[in-house]
Order: C-alpha cells, then structure tokens, then sequence
C-alpha cells in the first residue's frame, strides 16, 4: 500500500465526537514511551504528523489521522503513566476503554510493546481484557533496532511462550522500528487486507 495522503483531522476526549461516516479505524496503543508517535510518522512517512516528545505521557487526547481518504489512523493515549494524578489516570483509562468498546468503525487496535523489556505485567492484563472483550487486536513490537537480531528474536519468542499460557492462539505480530523503518510493508499490507474485506 502506498500512502499518498495523511492529515490530522480531530483530537477529542469524548468517543461520541469522533468523525462521522464510515471509514474504517486503525488505533494504536501502548505504555507511555513505547514510540507510538514515531512509529505513525514511519508509517505515514509524515515526520511531524503524531508529535513525538521525550516526556512519557504526552498523548491525552485520541487524535484521527485521515489516511489516503479512505481509512484514519488513531493515536490514542499511553497507558500507566505513573506521574500522572489518579483522577487523569482514570479519566484517560475511561477514555480508551470508551473508544475501544464503543468505536464500531475501529477496524483493529494495533498494541505496542516496547522490544528491550520483559512481559510487563499492564501489557499483559491488558492484552487479556482485550481478548476477554472480543476486540480485534495485533502485538507491535517497537524499537528493534536498539537491539541485536538474535537478542530481539529471543525476547519476542519469550512473549510469545508468556502469552500462550493464556491464549490458545496469538494475534499478529509485527516486529517494527521507526528509525529503519522495519515492519512498515508488513503492517501497511496488513491494513489494505482488512480494509479489503471490509468493502467486499
């Protein structure tokens, strides 16, 4: 797939007030810090389109993308931002979870996990209150440049045998970085499929 257009359409807190019609959604997710940002400019190939910071945290809102006018990229807000208040803390936790189980038009929810780190114990629960709810979901695997081939391959195969004590059969899984642009095919060709099957 080639992306020929990208533009930031809406940020909101309130799912109701996501754009209207019937374009379908790819949201992104993931820890604060986990590269969202960069990873939706790799994928665009718009530098500046997500704004990308060195403060875990940044994202409060669920910003749309318009891509190729056709389907929207969502950024959506980190997850387990300790800084953050308990009230914002909810208040955000609200927001996603009203966006995930309401939004008819989010086509799959991409879950991003940063590659140099163990199982961390919030992916996991939520990666299993995904599953519990029925959500279509992919794991995104980021930053893999910062790591040998060998060293990357080893801790996402220990993910993988982590997840399958819970699950009978894993989601996609995408191994990406913004900074050599691994996984970008991949992923791109993954959304043209589900937008096909979306329109036959």
């Amino acid at each position: 797939m080639q992306i020929k257009t990208a533009e930031f359409t809406i940020s909101n807190s309130d799912v109701t007030k996501c754009p209207q019609g019937n374009n379908p959604e790819y949201a992104f997710i993931g820890r604060s810090n986990v590269g969202k940002s960069s990873l939706i400019n790799m994928l665009t190939g718009r530098k500046g389109l997500a704004k990308t910071s060195a403060t875990p945290g940044k994202t409060l809102l669920i910003n749309h993308f318009l891509i190729n006018n056709k389907w929207y990229i969502v950024d959506l807000p980190g997850y387990g931002y300790a800084s953050r208040g308990k009230e914002t803390r909810e208040q955000l936790a609200r927001m996603i979870k009203n966006y995930i189980m309401k939004r008819e038009q989010m086509a799959n929810l991409f879950v991003l996990i940063d590659s140099r780190h163990k199982p961390q114990k919030i992916d996991v629960e939520f990666i299993s209150w995904l599953g519990e709810n029925g959500v279509p979901f992919s794991l995104v695997f980021t930053k893999l440049d910062k790591l040998g081939t060998n060293v990357g391959q080893q801790n996402i195969e220990y993910y993988k045998q982590v997840l399958s004590e819970q699950w009978e059969e894993l989601p996609p899984i995408f191994m990406t970085s913004s900074i050599d642009g691994r996984g970008r095919t991949e992923l791109l060709d993954y959304i043209e499929q589900i937008n096909a099957s979306i329109s036959e």
